[in-house]
């Protein structure tokens, strides 16, 4: 199905300037990452929501965190890939190049048990990150215990805590059908379609 074929938003995004008090946040947001996300532009309908999820959302992605950022990415991405949000796992591989993810390790993610370019640590915590994406949640206890046996409680804490914030972004984007924006459809069609990405329903645009 051709891009154009896609209806109008499910719920459209509103511009940024729709509420005053979110101005200097998007601003910030736009700034930071070069595009403003249609999810949290739909979102700002509740305020509230909106800013209670960029609270949640900074602590997770806190750059002073103990587990490295560009892994905090990747397990966002095998997370989404697991429940089959295309527009999150778009989201997180760009996000996972843009913290410090080459490219030949983010082409290898789903290799990631036998790739050379992950660690025992790392194929841990992934192993987690998949098995908790899928529903119902099959994350069994050895998988728990090999964590446990390369990360700390408080790093095990940061590894999960980045899974549930896609149980919920997963859920809002699918849900809502949110327009895929132009910087993630060009990291998707790059470097994802190879492993069976595709924009599909969320090549929906408002205009």
């Amino acid at each position: 199905m051709r891009r154009n074929e896609f209806p109008e938003p499910r719920l459209a995004p509103l511009l940024p300037d729709h509420d005053p008090e979110l101005a200097e946040y998007f601003a910030n947001l736009a700034k930071r990452n070069g595009y403003l996300p249609n999810s949290q532009l739909t979102m700002q309908r509740r305020p509230k929501l909106l800013k209670a999820y960029a609270q949640l959302s900074a602590a997770i992605w806190d750059p002073e965190g103990s587990v490295d950022l560009g892994l905090r990415r990747l397990i966002g991405h095998v997370a989404s890939r697991a429940a089959g949000c295309q527009y999150c796992m778009a989201h997180t591989a760009g996000h996972a190049l843009h913290s410090g993810i080459d490219d030949a390790k983010l082409a290898a993610v789903w290799e990631y048990r036998t790739s050379p370019l992950f660690t025992v640590a790392e194929r841990a915590a992934l192993d987690v990150a998949l098995a908790a994406g899928q529903m119902p949640n099959d994350v069994t206890d050895e998988m728990f215990t090999e964590l446990r046996k390369h990360w700390n409680e408080s790093e095990i804490v940061e590894i999960v805590a980045v899974i549930p914030l896609f149980g919920f972004l997963n859920r809002w984007n699918d849900t809502m059908a949110t327009p895929l924006e132009a910087d993630p459809v060009e990291v998707g069609e790059k470097h994802l379609a190879g492993m069976g990405w595709s924009v599909g329903k969320h090549a929906r645009t408002s205009s």
